[in-house]
């Protein structure tokens, strides 16, 4: 695809194939989404449709892929073999469905990877055969770097051999003639007035035209049938009308005994090489925005060593395994300095892992039984057994690596300027190529001009024919449609290489223009890790049992206050698993408290307003702890028990490194800071004065969180919301755009619209910081792709041409051409060097 007019059509004839709900076709990226009715349509089917439109598809992969395999077959396989391998995998647990083809050699498999997986498939085959054939992993021959390098291969062989036949077309035409001995031998004529030099650069040049210059017909054809000119058509018709005038120059001089001919065939071949050339080094180009993609996916080690055990769980042993077999519960060593090879947890060992490549975290994180580890990490010091429990398309590797290339093809909508201007931009400017002929032409023939202002070997027809075929070939609108793409391709990348998952164009657009921030307190400009530091009852009871209730209640929430609650309660046992009493009717109202019934006592825990709605009256005493604690910043935790307030729990929540600095940068970025938290107004007011936001908001709802965004948005501002947990998603989904902190709860993750992988406060800069900076090499590239048309076309068209006697011959235009295109994408690729801000840098 060369502009926005071929992802368009592409687009079009998708969406318009029953069963196709959606379509998105990237330009950048050279590939399509497609969310179809699989009892409607068939994957196939869609390919069928897209090379219909003069465009090759490959398929990457189908939704149903994720747990599917491909296995490579060695060995000679008949009948009675495939039936008895059929026979032997569909006994498996877990196997869905099973393909076999005999002439690849290749048996595809569907699997639950909850209870089979790629070993025990491999394992099974080869049993069953009783080793007659062997099974492994199929490689991917067919993926999409194999056809990239396929498809820049065949532009660098198909420039080379256009050179080989262009340069001697190119020297005939342009260097011997002013030797004077070679030139007397191009003159000698042949058939009446040809000559040798004719008769050669004709010959040499169909080649060029018609074989290397093939794909350019083929291209220009369908887009025709489709009703959607695009940059074929353009090179087809400029290269056409050059060469075929040619040959009807050639042969007018070979059958008259006193018409000189001249000819521009070099026009037309070296116009197809420049092209050639221009798209050789743009798919080079475009390989190197990918390159984030590439790079996340090469953090997956190749091997992996598996632990086997005995039946009581002892090691006996160990294999060297491709990483790609490792099956949910597999337990894998890693050793010193070896990556991890599946996310999973530590079941023996302890040692420091490098995440950084995964959260960007730069300093190493401590690792012991229990904790959870994510593949593609570095262990530092000490051997891990790593239990696995996300492997393949399930890994956090895998879905990061999803979540990009999904953001790389969600197109922003700036990019609909681009789509309405290709639209036009093909038919507008073969009219105006006609145009520019026809007024040179009938300006010569009718006026007439000074003698001195056409080339010796020219007369006025052919000096309009070069003007028109130079305005069809500068024009073009490959820089347009690849303005924002390309730009978009690398910041989602560089973003995701820095921590920041940023899920489309919609969300780098959206991002650009935010003026005000809306944070959450707990868990965003605090750790989110709070710590009970004080408790004081206000009846007489057993400080344990008292936690024993609170906990009891607590342990259904997820709120991070609520699990520093259990934490604190689980140190007054000395078991390790304590059970607490069960509670019933349990309510969860977010940003505020619980209530559950604990041994037939009704126990509300939560904040000051949380109490007054339930009726509880707060007594004098309790009502100075809290003052007391908000003054200290501290969130003071009311219980009441049966409508009594039996003791106030104390909890401190750290407020982040940064974080003062975070939004101290942010005012000097014209960026409004605001803090919306369900905290009470003393605790908010004391986080907000250290961390320096102004206004606050506090005893906020979810819902009421949505709302302050919303009257944000009413008095004209751009509103980002960032936030860590499920009460915070109805916010992070009214924002224009959504921030969530990594270490947040899936919900808000879903919800957002750019991920903070790290935690780290400094990337709300960062991110607002990327996107503007993607948003002026944006603007620059449409400045560039738009400037080079409007000045390029005119001077093509021969403005210049009367006051200075500058023209430009078809092939210069026709390299300018590809160039721009080139320009495009190299501006953009200088976003891969984007530095965080430098108050962050360590």
């Amino acid at each position: 695809m060369t502009c926005t007019s071929c992802t368009n059509t592409v687009e079009s004839a998708l969406q318009a194939f029953p069963g196709v709900q959606r379509a998105s076709v990237a330009l950048a990226t050279e590939e399509a989404e497609i969310r179809y009715d699989r009892r409607i349509v068939a994957a196939n089917q869609l390919i069928q449709a897209v090379e219909e439109t003069g465009f090759e598809a490959v398929l990457i992969t189908t939704g149903e892929d994720r747990s599917r395999i491909d296995l490579k077959i060695d060995g000679v396989l008949n009948e009675r073999l495939i039936m008895i391998l059929e026979s032997s995998i569909q006994a498996l647990p877990g196997v869905e469905d099973i393909k076999v083809d005999t002439e690849l050699h290749k048996i595809t498999i569907s699997y639950k990877p909850d209870q089979t997986g790629p070993r025990d498939l491999i394992e099974v085959i080869e049993s069953a055969t009783s080793g007659d054939v062997t099974a492994s992993i199929y490689p991917e021959a067919e993926g999409r770097e194999h056809h990239r390098y396929g498809e820049i291969n065949r532009y660098k062989q198909s420039f080379l051999w256009s050179l080989v036949f262009t340069i001697p077309v190119f020297l005939t035409s342009m260097v011997f003639m002013y030797i004077p001995g070679t030139k007397d031998g191009l003159d000698k004529k042949v058939v009446n007035m040809m000559s040798i030099g004719e008769l050669l650069r004709w010959i040499l040049s169909t080649p060029v035209q018609f074989i290397i210059g093939r794909k350019f017909y083929t291209g220009a054809y369908k887009a025709m049938c489709h009703g959607s000119p695009n940059m074929d058509v353009l090179i087809a018709l400029g290269t056409n009308t050059a060469y075929f005038y040619s040959v009807y120059s050639v042969l007018r001089a070979a059958t008259s005994e006193n018409y000189m001919s001249n000819d521009f065939f070099e026009t037309s071949s070296m116009l197809i090489s420049f092209i050639l050339l221009g798209k050789y080094l743009e798919i080079l180009a475009k390989g190197k925005t990918s390159e984030a993609i590439a790079k996340l996916m090469d953090l997956a080690p190749e091997t992996a060593t598996l632990l086997i055990h005995d039946h009581e769980g002892n090691v006996v042993g160990e294999n060297e395994i491709d990483s790609r077999l490792i099956q949910k519960n597999d337990v894998i060593k890693v050793v010193p300095g070896g990556k991890v090879a599946s996310d999973g947890f530590v079941i023996w060992g302890q040692s420091h892992v490098n995440e950084s490549m995964i959260t960007g975290e730069s300093r190493p994180v401590a690792k012991r039984k229990g904790d959870t580890v994510i593949g593609g990490t570095v262990n530092e010091n000490g051997v891990l057994h790593v239990r696995a429990t996300f492997v393949g398309s399930e890994s956090a590797l895998a879905q990061i690596v999803r979540l990009v290339e999904s953001a790389q093809m969600a197109k922003a909508p700036v990019q609909k300027f681009a789509d309405q201007i290709s639209r036009v931009f093909v038919p507008l400017v073969i009219v105006l190529s006609v145009l520019t002929w026809l007024v040179w032409f009938l300006a010569g023939r009718f006026h007439g001009y000074p003698r001195s202002w056409i080339p010796s070997s020219m007369d006025s027809f052919q000096l309009a024919l070069q003007f028109g075929i130079s305005v069809m070939v500068i024009a073009c609108p490959c820089a347009l449609g690849l303005a924002t793409p390309t730009a978009v391709m690398v910041a989602t990348g560089v973003g995701a290489s820095q921590g920041v998952l940023i899920k489309g164009g919609q969300a780098l657009e959206s991002a650009h223009k935010v003026d005000c921030i809306v944070f959450d307190k707990t868990g965003t400009l605090t750790i989110g890790k709070p710590v009970v530091v004080n408790t004081r009852l206000l009846k007489n009871m057993v400080l344990r049992e008292f936690y024993d209730y609170v906990a009891a209640a607590e342990d259904n929430s997820e709120h991070p206050l609520a699990k520093a609650i259990v934490e604190h309660a689980k140190k007054l046992h000395s078991e390790e698993n304590h059970i607490w009493p069960e509670a019933r009717d349990f309510i969860s109202v977010p940003g505020h408290g619980v209530k559950a019934n604990i041994s037939d006592n009704i126990l509300i825990v939560g904040n000051k307003s949380f109490m007054l709605s339930s009726s509880i009256d707060i007594p004098l005493e309790a009502l100075e702890i809290l003052t007391e604690e908000e003054e200290k910043a501290q969130t003071a935790i009311i219980v009441a028990m049966d409508q009594e307030v039996v003791g106030i729990i104390s909890v401190s929540d750290p407020i982040k490194p940064n974080a003062n600095d975070v939004i101290s940068y942010l005012k000097s970025m014209n960026v409004e800071s605001i803090m919306v938290t369900g905290d009470n107004w003393g605790t908010a007011n004391a986080i907000g004065k250290e961390v320096g936001i102004e206004k606050i908001i506090a005893e906020a709802k979810p819902e009421q969180k949505a709302e302050k965004v919303k009257e944000l948005q009413l008095s004209g501002k751009t509103v980002a919301m960032v936030g860590d947990g499920i009460n915070d998603s109805p916010a992070l989904v009214s924002a224009d755009v959504g921030l969530a902190i990594g270490a947040g709860t899936d919900v808000a993750i879903e919800a957002a619209d750019i991920v903070l992988m790290k935690s780290n406060l400094e990337d709300v800069v960062t991110a607002i910081d990327l996107s503007r900076k993607t948003f002026f090499r944006i603007r620059m590239n449409y400045v560039w792709a738009l400037g080079y048309n409007i000045i390029g076309i005119p001077i093509a068209a021969g403005v210049l041409f009367p006051s200075f006697r500058f023209r430009l011959p078809p092939w210069v235009a026709g390299a300018a051409m590809a160039a721009s295109s080139v320009s495009v994408v190299c501006w953009s690729l200088l976003l891969r060097y984007y530095k965080s801000p430098k108050t962050f840098a360590n």
